[in-house]
């Protein structure tokens, strides 16, 4: 699984996805950011997500985006777990 710090992103480099959901991603978010829940990502991922493109995947402890990341991976995405640490 490939990671990365939030610092080191730049949106030149693919879409950044925050899977938190709409209130806590209202709360907090990076400027850069869509806002896609963990659950809508996963159910939809063929409709929103495009294979030739690159993601990073992030929400505010980790846990989310790990799980997500994790199963694009396996679905053949190119998606990167991003941190706020």
């Amino acid at each position: 699984m490939k990671r990365l710090n939030i610092k080191d992103y730049y949106k030149n480099m693919g879409t950044l996805i925050d899977v938190e959901n709409p209130i806590d991603y209202a709360a907090y978010h990076h400027p850069d950011s869509i806002n896609i829940p963990y659950e809508k990502l996963l159910l939809n991922y063929k409709t929103l997500l495009d294979k030739n493109k690159r993601y990073f995947i992030v929400c505010t402890k980790g846990t989310k985006s790990r799980k997500a990341v994790s199963i694009l991976e396996f679905y053949g995405y190119d998606v990167t777990q991003m941190s706020y640490e």
